[in-house]
């Protein structure tokens, strides 16, 4: 079935506090533009403001998504320790339920179970799923997430740790410098606007728009442009297939950060047992999507 003819499912009702917190950041995320271009810019607050982002980023990319999700690699303590921090500051939840949520996208893709079905249309997979009522959603297993004491400590203080790492350490740093406001404004409520949407894109976007060339069986595409906009995610057709490769982007010119930054740490001794699908099996499956198989 298409997007246009599949029918929908019910939709649960609305999770109040997330539409309001939803709500509220998209309106801080536009004061603090306007914050920075007409009351008071300071290269001090951007830099660090883009940094703030870059480590939430990877923590999301690398950490909640390619670590705990899918144990694509393994991690030292500390790294697992900064990923759990700057992911609580991303607010997307704590790392084992939306570790949770997205096993059971990959285990129910474009079924009824699936959170974030895109079949229910782009705004659904984007961002309305999250400002619903989650319904009754199939048991899936994260019992290796359950045993590691960092998860359940970050589980359990997720909220405490979200403000901390969000908002009170950048306006702790940012009064080093006089721009305790701009830096809650800008490595705050800004980077947490631009950084949802970016991840919501991997929903929405990359189920949409690009190429297959790994599998038709699903929804899910490969996009350079959505890559670019999120450490290299956008290869999300590969990803599919291969949920656990610790390459997003395989080939050696695919724009993936996240993958550079795995490989860098693994020469420094953070992380080990990359775990990479055999060229010749890549090579395989692509050639057999190609002729149709």
């Amino acid at each position: 079935m298409t997007a246009a003819t599949a029918a929908e499912p019910p939709r649960p009702g609305l999770a109040w506090v997330n539409l309001l917190f939803l709500t509220v950041a998209h309106l801080m995320a536009a004061f603090a533009v306007v914050y920075m271009a007409a009351i008071h810019f300071s290269w001090w607050t951007l830099g660090f403001g883009l940094v703030w982002g870059a480590c939430c980023g990877l923590s999301i990319t690398g950490g909640y998504h390619r670590l705990f999700s899918h144990a694509a690699y393994k991690a030292h303590w500390l790294l697992r320790a900064f990923y759990l921090a700057f992911g609580a500051a991303s607010v997307q939840n704590s790392a084992l339920s939306w570790s949770r949520d997205h096993r059971i996208h990959h285990a129910h893709t474009d079924q009824d179970e699936d959170p974030y079905d895109i079949r229910r249309g782009f705004l659904w997979a984007h961002i309305a799923w999250v400002v619903h009522r989650a319904p009754q959603r199939p048991t899936t297993g994260v019992a290796d997430l359950e045993s590691d004491p960092l998860v359940r400590f970050q589980h359990r203080h997720y909220v405490l740790l979200a403000i901390l790492f969000g908002a009170v350490v950048p306006a702790a740093v940012g009064s080093l410098w006089g721009d305790a406001i701009g830096m809650m404004l800008v490595a705050g409520w800004l980077r947490i606007v631009v950084q949802w949407h970016a991840t919501f894109s991997i929903n929405s976007l990359t189920h949409m728009f690009g190429s297959r060339p790994y599998s038709t069986r699903t929804s899910a595409r490969d996009s350079f442009w959505v890559a670019l906009l999120t450490f290299g995610e956008g290869y999300h057709n590969f990803h599919h297939r291969f949920q656990v490769d610790y390459r997003n982007g395989v080939r050696w010119y695919h724009f993936d950060p996240t993958k550079w930054w795995i490989w860098t740490l693994e020469k420094l001794g953070l992380t080990s047992d990359l775990r990479r699908v055999a060229a010749e099996r890549i090579r395989e499956v692509r050639l057999a999507t190609t002729n149709g198989s």
